[in-house]
């Protein structure tokens, strides 16, 4: 079930700036700060900093989310876009165009090259979703980046504690267990 509060990621567009990013450490000014701390430990030797897409008309201005900066980054190969990607993913606040940002980020990092800790850390959060019950619109992207990551050692977990009279939850449990599982036995495929 979704939770019903409001995200620090979500502010008040009636002025004249429109700021999709938020406040905090998904502000356009920290996304920028992760990112060059992450091309220095990560020795990205070309960054190209994140921006956000800007538009100005009239007295307004809009600042659009830089996860979409970031989404590129990832389908380029960048270590330090990956790292947000997978921090993006882990986090559980609603974002301005979230679902849409979110699901994206999931289909860009199918194609990218993970660290074997990105993998654990994307595995327990997408799986620990799916346990307490938790499967947004996103999760679709979710699954299919999972079934490629593999399950690791998390098939007999989610065997013993999967909510079945959840129907939504039952659909991404027979899709991993379709897709994730090897047919002859109880463990995944992959991992």
């Amino acid at each position: 079930m979704r939770r019903q509060h409001l995200s620090p990621h979500i502010g008040d567009f009636s002025g004249p700036l429109r700021d999709f990013n938020g406040t905090g450490r998904w502000s356009v000014v920290s996304v920028q700060q992760r990112y060059l701390e992450y091309c220095r430990t990560l020795d990205v030797t070309a960054p190209q900093l994140p921006r956000p897409r800007e538009w100005q008309e009239g007295d307004h201005h809009w600042i659009y989310p830089i996860m979409d900066s970031v989404i590129e980054g990832i389908r380029r190969g960048d270590k330090a876009c990956v790292a947000l990607g997978v921090e993006f993913i882990e986090e559980p606040e609603y974002f301005v165009f979230g679902r849409i940002l979110k699901a994206n980020t999931a289909r860009a990092l199918r194609g990218a090259t993970l660290s074997p800790e990105q993998v654990v850390r994307l595995r327990a959060r997408i799986v620990n979703m799916l346990l307490v019950g938790d499967v947004p619109h996103e999760y679709h992207e979710y699954s299919r980046l999972l079934r490629r990551i593999g399950l690791g050692e998390w098939w007999p977990t989610i065997e013993q504690q999967v909510a079945r009279e959840n129907r939504y939850v039952m659909r991404y449990y027979e899709y991993l267990r379709k897709n994730a599982v090897s047919p002859n036995s109880a463990s995944p495929k992959c991992g």
